[in-house]
C-alpha cells in the first residue's frame, strides 16, 4: 500500500488545520447516508455503511483485504449497483468539501500578515518589483505574450448537467452557512436545501446510456464559460494589464489580453472519424453563439443600470451621437440608455446575421445594422465608458461596463480559437489522392522527403486550386476537404481568431507541415500571393514520440529555410508555434525519459529560433495525469528550460480536470493566476538556478537512457505482457463501453503503440498501478547512483536547486501516492496465466519499492508528499472511498468477462469508471 509511505499529521495543531474539513464530510456524508436510507431501506444503508467502515478499517490497517472482499463479492448486480453509486456520491461530496476547504485555507492565508503565496499573482508582482529585469527587457518578451488554456474532451469528463448544478448548489449553501450566522430555522432551512440536492444526486443517473457524441462535448465544455470564465478571465487580464504598468509605467504593456481561451472539441478529428464538418461547424457557431448570447444579456442589465438622465447629469457630444442614432427610442432625457439600446440592436442583428435566427428577448431597434467585428462594438462601448469618466462617474464605468468591454477584448465575436488537429498520415493520402486526380503525379506517396518537398513547393507558389468540377475523390479525402472548407467558412464569418491553429499529429518531416499547407491553401486560406504567402491559420508540428522530440529542432530548422513556409511564419509576425505531446512519449519511453525527452526538446527549439530569429511559441499537450504530462501546472512551467515561455505559452486542459479548475469562480480564478502567475516568472526571472547546465544536462541523458531501457524491458520486451495489461486492467472495456466519443486506438491492433494515451493510462489508474507515472525511474536512479556517494550528493544538489528535476520527483511522488499495489495485485488477479502474472506484477512491485527507495534517498524524505500537505489530506480523507469501487470494478469485470449478459454488469462497470475517475480526480 501507499499510505505506508505517507506521514500523516495527528498533532493536536495539524487536526485543528482540518477539522473543519472532516466537519464537511461527516455533514454531507450523514445527509447522504439519510438518503440512502430513506430511498433503498435498511438493509441497503447497512451494506453501504458496512463497506464504509470496513474501507476505513483497511486504511488503518486494522483488517485485511480478503475479509472486504469477502462483503463485496457476492453481492448481486442490484446490491452492487447501490454501493457503487453510494460510493461515488461520497467521493464526489468529499471533492466538494476538499475544494471548500481550500477556499477556506486561501481565505485565512489572505486575511494574514503572511506574504501571499507561491502561484498567486500578488506574488508575482511583489517578486517583479523587487527583483524583475530592466523595461526593455520587459517590453520585449511580453510582445505578443499570451496564457491559452485549450479544453479538450475526455471520457470521464461527462457528467450531466444536473449533477453539475447540483455541486454548484450545494457549495453555495455550504459557503452560506460558513459565512453567516443562522439562526436554528435557518440552519434547517440550509440542510434541506442540501440535502433536497443529494437526493436529487441519487435520483439521478450519472451517466448516459448512450456513448457521448461530440455535440454533447461540445455542450460540456461551453458550460464552463457562462459558470466562471465569463467573470474571471477578463477580470484578471484587466488585473494583470493595470499592475503590469504600474510596475513599469510609460511601456503600454499588454495592449491585447494576455489570457485566451482555446477548444480542441469538435476540431480534433485525429482517430476520432465522428469529426466532419458539420461538427466543425457546430463547434465554432455554438461557441460564438454562447458568446453572443452573454453580450446581449449584459448589455440589456447595462441598460437596466445606467439609468443617468441628462437633466442630472452632463454627458459627453459622442455619446449624444451615439444615442441619436437610436431615432425609435423616447428617452430623451437618458442618453446613456439610448446609447446601449443601440448597441444591443446592432448586436441582435449579428446575431440574425450568424445564425439566421433572432436571439431570445430581443428589441425592436429601428435602423440597426449588424456589427462588422467585435472592435466596432467596443468602439461603441468606448465612447459610454468615455462619457461616464469624464464627468466622474469611473465607479460606475469600473463596474459592469468595465467587465464587458474586457469580455469582449477577451472572447471576441469567436469565444474560443477551435484548433483543428489530424495525423500526417491523413494529410499524406489526402494531397497523394489530390495530387493523383489532378494529374501532379499519380504516386506521391511513393516518392523521397526531397522530391515531396520539391513537389509541394511548386504547388505552393502557385494559386490553381486542384479540385475542379466533377472530381471524385475517397471518402476520407471528401471529408478532408469539407473539415477545411468548413474551417474557412468560420473564419470568413467570425473572424481569424475562430479557427487559428491547424495541429499535425505525428509530424516528422518538413513534407508533413507542407502537405498541411496544401489542404489550407485548397481551402482558400493560404494565398501564396507574389512570393509572400499568408495564411490566417498557424500550421503547428506536434512532436510526440521520443525519437520525434530528438530530432524535432532539425525538423524546424529545415521548415524554416524552406522560403514559401518561411514567409508564411514572417507573415505571423515571426511567430512559429511548435506542440509538445507529453502522452505518446510517455507512453513510448516511459515519465523520466519522456520528461527529459520534452526537456532537451525545448532547449533544441529555443536554440533554433534564436538562430533563425523567429518567436517561439510551445503548445504542452498535457492530460490531467503525471503519465500525460499533469500535475500542478505552477510548478510545471517553472520547471520548463530558459528561454522556453518568453511570454507566451498553450497547454490542454483535459477531463475531469477542467471541472475541478474551471467548474466556479474561485477555483477558476486559483487555477488562472497559477497560469499567468508562473508565465511571468519564467519569463522575466531567473528561476533554474542550475548555474553550469552542461553536467547536469549529461547526468540526466545517461539517467534518461536508463529510465527508457528499464521502461523497454517491462512495456516492450517482457513477452506477454500486452495479454497482461489487457487482462489485468479495464482497457478492453473502456473500449467496449460507451465512454467518450473517441475510439480507444487509433487503428484496429494490437500494438500499445496504436492505444490511445488516455485509455492507456486510465487503466493503469483505475488498477491503481498508476505505472505511466513512475515506472523505470527507480531503476534508472539506482543503476545511475550506484555505491558512488557522489552521485547521490549530485543528485540532492539538482533536488535543491532544479525546478525541472524537484518537479519530476515531487510528480512522481504524486503519482505514487495515489497507487496501491495491494489493489492492484487483485486486479492481476483476472490474468488466468499465473506464471505471465507472477512475472510482470513481480516486476511492477520490485520496481515500485525500488522507486520508493530512490526517492527517499535522493529527496531525503521517506514520506512521499512531505511537500503537498493538501494532496496528502485528500488521500487521508477520501482514498477509502475508492476501496469498495476497486472491489466491485474487479468482481463486476469477472463476471462480465465470464460471460454475464445482464446489462445492468455493463453499466456497473462504467459506473465504477466514472466513481473511480470522480475519486481520484485526474484519472487519465
Amino acid at each position: 500500500m501507499s499510505q505506508q509511505h505517507l506521514v500523516f499529521d495527528v498533532t493536536e495543531d495539524g487536526r485543528a488545520a482540518t477539522e473543519p474539513l472532516r466537519e464537511d464530510i461527516r455533514l454531507l456524508g450523514g445527509l447522504l447516508g439519510d438518503v440512502l436510507r430513506e430511498q433503498e431501506g435498511e438493509r441497503v444503508f447497512d451494506l453501504v455503511e458496512e463497506a464504509r467502515t470496513r474501507a476505513f478499517a483497511v486504511r488503518r490497517q486494522e483488517v485485511d483485504r480478503a475479509g472486504f472482499a469477502e462483503l463485496l463479492d457476492g453481492q448481486t448486480t442490484r446490491d452492487a449497483l447501490h454501493v457503487i453509486r453510494a460510493f461515488s456520491l461520497f467521493a464526489l461530496l468529499a471533492n466538494l468539501a476538499e475544494d471548500l476547504h481550500r477556499e477556506r485555507r486561501r481565505a485565512l492565508h489572505v486575511a494574514s500578515d503572511d506574504p501571499a503565496p507561491d502561484g498567486s499573482l500578488a506574488a508575482t508582482f511583489a517578486k517583479l518589483r523587487a527583483d524583475g529585469p530592466a523595461p526593455e527587457v520587459v517590453a520585449d518578451t511580453l510582445r505578443d505574450a499570451e496564457v491559452v488554456p485549450v479544453i479538450t474532451a475526455h471520457p470521464t469528463e461527462t457528467r450531466r448537467r444536473t449533477v453539475f448544478d447540483a455541486q454548484s448548489r450545494i457549495k453555495e449553501r455550504m459557503r452560506t452557512r460558513e459565512r453567516m450566522t443562522l439562526s436554528e430555522q435557518e440552519e434547517r432551512d440550509a440542510l434541506r436545501d442540501i440535502k433536497i440536492q443529494i437526493l436529487t444526486l441519487w435520483q439521478t443517473a450519472l451517466i448516459r446510456l448512450q456513448r457521448v457524441q461530440i455535440r454533447d462535448e461540445i455542450e460540456v465544455g461551453l458550460r464552463f464559460f457562462e459558470a466562471s470564465l465569463f467573470e474571471v478571465l477578463p477580470q484578471l487580464n484587466a488585473r494583470v494589464r493595470r499592475e503590469l504598468n504600474e510596475i513599469y509605467p510609460g511601456l503600454d504593456l499588454l495592449p491585447e489580453p494576455l489570457l485566451r481561451a482555446g477548444s480542441w472539441i469538435g476540431g480534433d478529428r485525429d482517430g476520432n472519424p465522428g469529426v466532419d464538418a458539420d461538427v466543425v461547424r457546430t463547434a465554432s457557431s455554438r461557441a460564438a453563439q454562447t458568446a453572443l448570447t452573454h453580450y446581449l444579456r449584459q448589455l440589456a442589465d447595462l441598460e437596466t443600470s445606467l439609468s443617468m438622465s441628462v437633466r442630472m447629469s452632463p454627458v459627453s457630444d459622442e455619446l449624444l451621437a451615439l444615442a441619436a442614432r437610436n431615432t425609435g427610442d423616447s428617452r430623451d432625457d437618458e442618453p446613456y440608455r439610448q446609447a446601449v439600446r443601440w448597441a444591443r440592436g446592432r448586436l441582435q442583428q449579428t446575431y440574425v446575421r450568424f445564425f439566421g435566427a433572432t436571439p431570445e428577448g430581443a428589441k425592436e431597434v429601428d435602423g440597426a445594422t449588424a456589427y462588422g467585428t467585435p472592435e466596432e462594438l467596443l468602439a461603441d462601448l468606448d465612447v459610454i465608458d468615455a462619457s461616464l469618466r469624464s464627468r466622474g462617474d469611473d465607479l460606475i464605468a469600473d463596474d459592469r461596463l468595465l467587465r464587458l468591454r474586457e469580455a469582449l477584448r477577451s472572447f471576441g465575436f469567436h469565444l474560443y480559437g477551435l484548433d483543428l488537429r489530424q495525423n500526417s498520415d491523413v494529410h499524406e493520402e489526402t494531397v497523394s489522392d489530390l495530387f493523383a486526380w489532378a494529374g501532379v503525379h499519380p504516386d506521391y506517396a511513393s516518392l523521397d522527403e526531397d522530391a515531396k518537398v520539391d513537389l509541394l513547393v511548386a504547388e505552393l507558389a502557385s494559386r490553381r486550386p486542384l479540385v475542379g468540377r466533377g472530381a471524385e475523390f475517397s471518402e476520407q479525402t471528401t471529408r478532408e476537404l469539407a473539415i477545411t472548407a468548413a474551417a474557412a467558412d468560420a473564419i470568413r464569418t467570425f473572424g481569424p481568431e475562430a479557427v487559428p491553429n491547424y495541429v499535425i499529429s505525428m509530424c516528422t518531416s518538413v513534407s508533413d507541415l507542407l502537405e498541411c499547407a496544401v489542404l489550407l491553401k485548397e481551402a482558400g486560406l493560404l494565398d501564396p500571393g507574389d512570393g509572400a504567402a499568408t495564411c490566417p491559420v498557424n500550421i503547428v508540428p506536434l512532436f510526440e514520440t521520443i525519437e520525434d522530440l530528438q530530432v524535432s529542432a532539425s525538423t524546424l530548422r529545415a521548415a524554416l529555410a524552406v522560403p514559401v513556409y518561411r514567409q508564411l511564419v514572417d507573415s505571423k509576425g515571426g511567430l512559429q508555434e511548435v506542440m509538445l505531446g507529453y502522452s505518446d512519449s510517455n507512453k513510448d519511453g516511459g515519465y523520466l525519459a519522456a520528461n527529459w525527452a520534452l526537456y532537451r526538446a525545448e532547449l533544441d527549439l529555443v536554440e533554433v529560433a534564436r538562430e533563425q530569429d523567429v518567436r517561439l511559441r510551445l503548445f504542452h499537450g498535457r492530460g490531467g495525469t503525471v503519465g500525460r504530462g499533469g500535475g500542478p501546472s505552477y510548478e510545471a512551467i517553472l520547471a520548463q528550460p530558459p528561454g522556453a515561455v518568453r511570454g507566451s505559452l498553450r497547454l490542454t486542459e483535459q477531463g475531469e480536470i477542467i471541472a475541478a479548475k474551471y467548474a466556479e469562480p474561485p477555483l477558476a480564478t486559483r487555477n488562472l493566476e497559477a497560469l499567468v502567475s508562473a508565465t511571468l516568472e519564467s519569463s522575466l526571472l531567473d528561476v533554474e538556478g542550475l548555474g553550469d547546465t552542461a553536467a547536469a544536462y549529461a547526468h540526466l541523458d545517461e539517467i534518461a537512457a536508463l529510465a527508457r531501457t528499464a521502461y523497454a524491458e517491462l512495456v516492450h520486451d517482457t513477452p506477454g505482457f500486452v495479454d497482461y495489461f489487457k487482462a489485468s486492467t479495464p482497457v478492453a472495456e473502456i473500449g467496449d463501453l460507451n465512454i467518450g466519443s473517441r475510439p480507444a486506438s487509433r487503428k484496429p491492433t494490437e500494438q500499445i503503440s496504436d492505444l490511445r494515451a488516455i485509455p492507456w493510462v486510465m487503466s493503469w489508474s483505475l488498477s491503481r498501478v498508476m505505472l505511466p507515472g513512475w515506472y523505470g525511474t527507480g531503476a534508472a536512479l539506482e543503476q545511475w547512483v550506484g555505491e558512488d556517494a557522489g552521485r547521490l550528493a549530485t543528485l540532492r544538489d539538482y533536488y535543491a536547486r532544479w525546478p525541472f528535476f524537484q518537479t519530476v520527483m515531487s510528480n512522481l511522488a504524486q503519482v505514487m501516492a495515489k497507487s496501491d499495489l495491494g489493489i492492484a495485485e487483485r486486479y492481476s488477479r483476472l490474468v488466468d496465466d499465473e506464471a505471465l502474472r507472477e512475472r510482470v506484477f513481480g516486476k511492477i512491485v520490485d520496481e515500485h519499492a525500488r522507486t520508493v527507495r530512490m526517492f527517499a534517498a535522493v529527496t531525503g524524505h521517506d514520506d512521499l508528499l512531505w511537500d503537498n500537505a493538501a494532496l496528502k489530506r485528500s488521500v487521508f480523507n477520501r482514498f477509502p472511498y475508492l476501496e469498495p469501487l476497486n472491489h466491485l470494478q474487479i468482481e463486476l469485470l469477472r463476471r462480465y468477462r465470464a460471460g454475464d449478459e445482464d446489462p445492468q454488469v455493463r453499466r456497473g462497470i462504467l459506473l465504477t469508471m466514472n466513481g473511480l475517475a470522480t475519486a481520484l480526480r485526474n484519472s487519465g
